[in-house]
């Protein structure tokens, strides 16, 4: 699923190599540069200017670019505000320079922006899940927020019998989780909305600020000794201290995989 992108998981050379706007710019040069490469093999004017207009918008989504909507349109459009700021691609209709906004949108909806960006969740990075946490054959498990499948494909990696399901806001990701996972059953719709009560784990890569409404959802709606895993972000209380959870897992370059049990008794 999606997550959050945090100068955590980049680390710090990470973090100083990646600091705002640096990776507008570099986006930037790197439009230009296929730009002018096309140009320089004589490539139609619509390629010339059109891909490196695509692959502004296609590197918005890699961690550490753009951590906010907004930052999002602002790499997109630099590369085709400046064709515009200099003359260039008038041969062009002017709803081209839409297309990038129109991506946008579909890939991240308007009404998605308070929940995280999306993010992958690493490969195998739940593999040691079920030797930590078993569950029973057949038990569901949720992917809520799933992006593009890569939770799922995590998810079925550490849990082959389980009924996976994911539910994913944005059409476009839906579709792309839908065929990558085709023996999962994705959703379009709200992650928030439907009841978590059906399952026996819920999995979530979120913002760090999604995670109390997803505690709280998780008590009110799931069974007790059910279970919600969070990828990298803990679940704090009101004075923003890490809860006690179950366990915690560690993955490769130090990002944490939080299991909390729903009810009472968490550290069981």
């Amino acid at each position: 699923m999606g997550g959050f992108a945090s100068n955590v998981s980049n680390g710090p050379n990470a973090t100083k190599a990646l600091r705002w706007p640096l990776p507008a710019l570099l986006t930037w040069v790197a439009a230009w540069a296929l730009a002018m490469g096309l140009r320089s093999v004589q490539a139609p004017l619509w390629a010339s200017l059109g891909l490196p207009v695509v692959l502004g918008a296609l590197v918005t989504w890699l961690p550490g670019v753009a951590d906010t909507a907004w930052r999002r349109v602002f790499v997109a459009a630099g590369f085709p505000l400046s064709l515009i700021a200099l003359g260039q691609g008038a041969a062009l209709p002017g709803w081209v320079w839409l297309a990038p906004l129109a991506l946008l949108l579909l890939a991240y909806p308007v009404h998605a922006w308070r929940d995280a960006p999306v993010f992958p969740t690493p490969k195998g990075a739940l593999r040691e899940l079920a030797t930590r946490l078993p569950l029973p054959s057949a038990a569901q498990v949720l992917d809520a927020g799933c992006g593009m499948g890569d939770g799922l494909i995590a998810l079925r990696e550490a849990y082959p019998q389980a009924e996976l399901q994911g539910i994913e806001w944005s059409r476009l990701w839906r579709v792309v989780a839908a065929l990558r996972c085709p023996w999962a059953r994705v959703q379009r719709g709200d992650m928030w909305a439907p009841s978590w009560s059906p399952y026996a784990l819920v999995y979530v890569f979120q913002r760090p600020e999604s995670m109390a409404r997803a505690w709280d959802k998780a008590q009110r709606e799931m069974r007790p000794g059910t279970w919600l895993v969070s990828l990298e972000f803990a679940v704090c209380d009101e004075h923003g201290q890490p809860r006690p959870a179950h366990d915690q897992l560690m993955l490769p370059g130090g990002r944490p995989i939080w299991v909390y049990r729903v009810g009472k008794g968490q550290a069981a």
